[in-house]
């Protein structure tokens, strides 16, 4: 971990700061139904992606389109059939976490998942009056606004010097089979889950249990669950402590909208420290995404959503961490499913 911030680390802050406060307050002022997504997807593009290019916003448009897709035309047709919709949505985790193992595609597989997850959470409450159609619009139109987003930003807050491209990881057939077996399963359990249980409440232990997914293997997830956690447990209580700070000013858009700039500036340094990856500083960041874009006010009674919040990711990073750990000692037992980080 890096203990000093260069120029391109201070730019992608105010980056991810302003980003973050424009998807929020634009949502809010124009009462735009589904703001969690205005608020965190400029989050998440901007905190994993840290230079724009025509291979990002490809890959970034196409997660536009293909979860719209899959919840508009295979949930909309087979939503009301469990057993038609789980092999057919395990199918489409599959082909999504087969397109981040081998990498080319990473951000492709990752937003897409993230975008299908939360629209598929709030699709299957269709009947306690969530619309499948205005769900799907405002996530489109969330994507698209992040991106404006984030090429105005990237002009305004501009990198001071060349930043150098990860490395390349080279992965043999085997590693690739057992990730997409592996991350599949938990995937699809973690969809089974939330499809049955009356949990609408939920979305952060729902976006939890595939997000410790992004390392694609136990090692990594094993990591990634313990700084969602943490992350999550800082998140909910600075976003306690603006609660008490803003008290009846909570419900005013600019009061609401500074004190989100003022916490995620401050946390995204940890965030760009980390490297940029989902770490602990990530966790932080898309809690703040996630209680600011439900709204932040008195009449809400934060104090239980945050506290919730963190109960329910716990307990969701447990059980899919148990999951993982099964799986993952069955495929390595086989050489064609056999992991190379298996000791």
């Amino acid at each position: 971990m890096k203990t000093q911030l260069s120029d391109n680390d201070v730019q992608q802050m105010l980056r991810i700061a302003s980003g973050a406060t424009l998807g929020f307050t634009i949502s809010k002022a124009m009462d735009w139904p589904n703001p969690i997504f205005f608020t965190l997807y400029p989050i998440l593009l901007l905190g994993l992606v840290a230079d724009l290019n025509g291979h990002i916003i490809r890959q970034f448009l196409a997660a536009t389109v293909f979860p719209a897709m899959v919840v508009l035309v295979v949930y909309g047709l087979f939503g009301t059939h469990p057993l038609l919709i789980t092999p057919l949505i395990a199918a489409t985790f599959a082909f999504l976490f087969w397109q981040m193992s081998k990498g080319t595609l990473f951000l492709f597989g990752a937003f897409s998942l993230v975008g299908l997850s939360l629209q598929l959470h709030f699709a299957s409450y269709s009947n306690d009056g969530i619309d499948i159609y205005p769900l799907v619009i405002s996530n489109i139109g969330a994507i698209l606004l992040a991106l404006g987003i984030a090429f105005a930003l990237h002009l305004i807050f501009p990198d001071r010097a060349p930043r150098t491209p990860p490395p390349k990881v080279s992965k043999d057939q085997a590693s690739i089979r057992h990730e997409v077996i592996l991350c599949t399963t938990v995937a699809t359990l973690s969809f089974a889950v939330f499809q049955t249980f009356d949990l609408v409440d939920s979305i952060s232990a729902q976006a939890a249990s595939i997000l410790i997914l992004f390392p694609l293997c136990w090692k990594g997830a094993t990591m990634s669950g313990w700084q969602r956690a943490l992350g999550t447990l800082i998140g909910c209580n600075l976003a306690l402590l603006a609660q008490l700070v803003l008290l009846n000013y909570s419900d005013t858009l600019f009061f609401a909208s500074f004190s989100l700039w003022i916490l995620v500036f401050f946390i995204s340094r940890q965030h760009v420290l980390g490297g940029g990856v989902a770490g602990t500083g990530f966790g932080v960041l898309t809690t703040f995404g996630i209680l600011y874009g439900q709204s932040l006010s008195p009449q809400q009674d934060i104090i239980y959503s945050a506290l919730y919040r963190f109960s329910s990711v716990v307990v969701a990073i447990a059980l899919s961490l148990c999951v993982i750990y099964v799986v993952h000692s069955l495929l390595n037992k086989f050489q064609p499913t056999r992991h190379h980080t298996f000791t």
